[in-house]
């Protein structure tokens, strides 16, 4: 079984960028990288809630912080 390798990265605001976290991300060398832009307190975060219904068994997941 081959392992997929999913990025995430979020910031809080729209004003924020992800262009570091996204640097760091491509350097994993992820399959994928699901992106938000919306504040960490809310528990309903579509594209981590995406993620999460996407992951199988041996499947890697990075975050940068």
């Amino acid at each position: 079984m081959n392992k997929y390798i999913y990025g995430y990265a979020r910031v809080s605001t729209r004003q924020q960028d992800l262009a570091r976290q996204l640097d760091l991300l491509e350097k994993y060398n992820c399959n994928e990288i699901l992106t938000e832009k919306m504040t960490g307190t809310k528990s309903n975060r579509p594209e981590l809630n995406r993620l999460k219904d996407k992951l199988r068994p041996g499947d890697i997941v990075v975050v940068e912080r």
